[in-house]
């Protein structure tokens, strides 16, 4: 694909006049500029940087009538790296793929998931925040774009990357309330993929919950509702006995790039990582004996958020004896790695402005 020109008269001009706003906040500001790509006629068209602005949709396309869409969360970083680095971009975009493919729609290709990527960051390089635990929040998103109340799947699709220059998803330690209710995702359902419907799925349980003084709901198995799975937007860690134990992916759990990331990182460290199913009565158990010292979630937006308390229905509440003693560990090695402080031994970063190695990677 020859790449897309980003010097548009509309899209300088309004890079000329953009100011960063203080404070940030997470996904609050939005860039004035994102990237479109189109697929028509089975073919992904070439795409470009256009102003950030509403999206010309038919009420009654299959991104709104059936939730025909997927998304990605990906950050770029400006702390101590020359140029923006983007974080193992490979394993977003492959997880992106998994997503599209999951709900019947076209992956955009490598060339044009680069293209949007390199363009996008290295126009709005100016503007990406430079303090750690800051950065260039990514998010790219697919829609089906038919309008047909027939269920069957779209043919034609649009490819978007928005941007949101952003600090860190919580800055503080957050706590967590059971859901013993509803379920997040089903063996067999798409619980394993980033799609809306699975977002849209818990806002009930999260709003009670935040009701309640917590900050986010725990998410059992749909089966039992007896299985620790993860939270609406993140991963879920336990130390127990000085070991890292994580709910073990089992199609209904995000495979998150950070979880991964995480796991990698602490086993380099001689933390022994443990993959497995957490009954949540023995997850309580082990805090109360003091097995369980340390709770903590993670993800792309939240990077490492330490868990200060956990909730039950019953009202009751447990603190946890320690608050991030091991997150603070390996958010530190895990951000050090992100934003250039630290040797990259397993080459995770790449320069956002290297389009043909940005390609190389995802192709």
């Amino acid at each position: 694909m020859t790449p897309t020109p980003t010097d548009q008269p509309n899209v300088t001009a309004l890079l000329r006049e953009y100011a960063l706003p203080s404070p940030l906040g997470f996904g609050q500001e939005l860039a004035p500029i994102m990237y479109r790509a189109d697929y028509v006629n089975g073919t992904w068209q070439a795409g470009q940087l256009i102003p950030f602005g509403e999206v010309n949709i038919n009420p009654a396309a299959t991104c709104v009538q059936f939730g025909q869409q997927c998304f990605e969360g990906m950050k770029a970083y400006k702390v101590a790296h020359k140029r923006p680095a983007l974080f193992r971009p490979e394993a977003n975009f492959a997880r992106f793929a998994r997503s599209a493919t999951r709900l019947s729609m076209p992956p955009p290709s490598p060339e044009v998931f680069a293209d949007a990527l390199s363009q996008l960051v290295t126009a709005f390089e100016a503007f990406i925040p430079s303090g750690s635990g800051q950065s260039l929040y990514l998010r790219p998103t697919l829609l089906g774009l038919d309008n047909t109340f027939a269920v069957k799947s779209s043919e034609r699709f649009c490819f978007l990357l928005l941007a949101s220059p952003s600090d860190a998803y919580y800055g503080d330690p957050i706590k967590v309330m059971i859901e013993r209710t509803h379920s997040r995702a089903a063996k067999g359902g798409t619980g394993a993929e980033k799609v809306g419907g699975n977002y849209a799925g818990s806002l009930l349980a999260t709003g009670r919950c935040i009701d309640a003084g917590f900050d986010q709901p725990l998410w059992l198995d749909a089966a039992t509702h007896s299985e620790v799975e993860e939270l609406s937007g993140m991963n879920f860690m336990a130390v127990i006995n000085d070991e890292l134990h994580t709910p073990a992916l089992s199609g209904t759990i995000l495979p998150g790039v950070t979880r991964d990331s995480i796991i990698r990182i602490a086993d380099s460290m001689d933390i022994r990582v443990v993959e497995r199913t957490i009954p949540i009565a023995d997850l309580l158990t082990d805090i109360i004996n003091g097995s369980c010292s340390e709770l903590f979630s993670c993800g792309t937006a939240a990077i490492i958020c330490p868990i200060s308390e956990i909730g039950d229905e019953d009202g009751a509440r447990m603190a946890l004896p320690e608050t991030g003693k091991m997150a603070t560990h390996l958010k530190k090695a895990l951000l050090d790695i992100q934003e250039g402080r630290a040797v990259d031994p397993l080459d995770w970063t790449i320069a956002a402005t290297d389009a043909s190695g940005l390609l190389a990677r995802l192709s």
